[in-house]
């Protein structure tokens, strides 16, 4: 079996985590966002891409979900002593690696993508991990600060400002000129299964399908699509899904995020047992609707939410 899953961050790699339990035999390809990326320090930070090849190689901080585990943070406090920040991004001494090899092989001259690949070798994630574009890609995030209306990056508005603030719109800058990593549209063509997992579906999913080509390639597949609902019980799980579904207009509950995708890309959702009673209404939407439990306690239950994903891809391709 072939499965395609367009994954950000900490929920898509845990979900990653369950699926390769679920599914051992199966060829997954991972199209990871890069829209959350950010220069620091001289350094090329690739926060979503790290997170699903730490998760899956074995090295994430499982307690944060995001860098690496027994880390240190020597090289900050130091940057901090000269004046030298950001100060509100972490960056640990082993992070800062990655980031150094992936600078590096990037000044000369590879492309994000051979770059991945590279770094994953020494991971060995069990997945191909693909970024969704080789070109640059930043999400920017437009708020009200103090009266007056400015875009900041969205590592800003979320990891400084904790997304205390209102989003009034999300802007993938530099998407629509992008165009697909090498394979991305080839993996979405092979797929037997197309999966969104429990991340975000405006700043994580969302970016992805706002590369030309992604969204129409996914359509267009003639598999099942399949999604799991990242808001339970009308919040999200965790992150601020709730705050950037309102800059774009959806209301924070699982059936608002099904009709988002819309039925001409989403074929089936899963929403967790709470939200049993908003089956009916995605279904109404022509959208295959079932409700289990949705909350990645463990492994495990991670996997038990896979499988029931391939087995509604199942339903509906029958």
């Amino acid at each position: 079996m072939r499965i395609v899953v367009l994954a950000g961050g900490i929920g898509g790699a845990r979900f990653l985590r369950g699926l390769k339990q679920a599914a051992p035999d199966a060829d997954i390809t991972v199209i990871g966002n890069t829209g959350d990326d950010i220069h620091l320090f001289g350094l090329k930070v690739c926060p979503d891409l790290d997170t699903v090849m730490y998760t899956l190689g074995g090295g994430i901080d499982e307690e944060r979900g995001w860098g690496r585990t027994d880390e240190s943070f020597r090289v900050k406090d130091e940057l901090a002593e000269y004046g030298v920040g950001p100060e509100w991004f972490g960056l640990g001494d082993r992070d800062f690696a990655t980031h150094i090899v992936r600078t590096q092989m990037l000044g000369a001259g590879y492309p994000l993508s051979a770059v991945t690949e590279a770094l994953c070798a020494r991971w060995k994630p069990g997945v191909r991990l693909i970024p969704m574009s080789d070109d640059r890609i930043e999400t920017h995030v437009a708020v009200d600060v103090d009266g007056e209306s400015k875009a900041i990056h969205f590592q800003e508005y979320w990891v400084k400002l904790r997304a205390s603030l209102p989003a009034q719109a999300v802007v993938p800058v530099g998407a629509e000129q992008a165009k697909p990593a090498p394979g991305v549209l080839e993996a979405i063509a092979e797929a037997d299964v197309i999966v969104f997992p429990p991340s975000n579906p405006v700043v994580s999913v969302g970016t992805i399908l706002a590369v030309p080509g992604i969204r129409e390639a996914i359509a267009e597949a003639g598999v099942p699509v399949v999604g799991l609902s990242p808001i339970v019980g009308d919040a999200p799980v965790r992150g601020m899904a709730d705050k950037v579904l309102a800059a774009v207009g959806v209301a924070s509950n699982a059936a608002a995020v099904a009709q988002h995708y819309g039925s001409g890309l989403l074929d089936g959702w899963l929403v967790d047992s709470v939200d049993e009673a908003v089956v009916e209404e995605v279904e109404a939407a022509g959208i295959r609707c079932r409700a289990i439990p949705l909350m990645m306690t463990d492994v495990d239950a991670t996997a038990e939410m896979a499988r029931q994903a391939l087995a509604l891809a199942e339903e509906v391709r029958a």
